[in-house]
């Protein structure tokens, strides 16, 4: 899949491969940061974290759209939601196991969130993780 990273960016992908490439690319370019420097350093912003659930959420255009430009934000948020599902089971090695749909998305957010808070968690972890999780995306969208 050939992916065109930058920042400002204005171009949003719609699918979950593709968001998750572009959060890997994202992660490797700003960093990852635990706990108060999460937004402290260079490429990184209020809307521009540099930790994994950040970096998704980037990826699917928080702070990246472009006025006068239309955007199928429906589509992007189901993607992205995919994604989150996506890298959550490839975290664990299985899918969540909740009620309904939001119990679920919120238990996707709080793995990818422990995940990412384990001392010691690098960049080139967590871009691996989306790697794997866009590489399974492939294959079942």
């Amino acid at each position: 899949m050939l992916i065109r990273y930058t920042p400002e960016s204005i171009v949003i992908a719609d699918n979950p491969a593709a968001i998750l490439e572009w959060a890997a690319h994202h992660i490797e370019h700003v960093g990852i940061h635990q706990g108060p420097r999460l937004f402290a350093g260079p490429g990184r912003t209020a809307l521009l974290p540099c930790w994994p659930r950040g970096a998704l959420e980037v990826a699917a255009g928080q702070g990246r759209g472009a006025a006068g430009r239309t955007y199928d934000w429906a589509r992007i948020h189901q993607a992205r939601d995919e994604a989150f599902a996506l890298l959550a089971e490839t975290l664990t090695g299985r899918p969540a196991e909740a009620a309904d749909p939001a119990a679920a998305k919120d238990q996707h957010r709080d793995v990818i969130d422990r995940w990412s808070a384990e001392p010691g968690r690098t960049a080139a972890d967590a871009a691996r993780a989306f790697r794997e999780a866009a590489v399974r995306a492939d294959t079942l969208f």
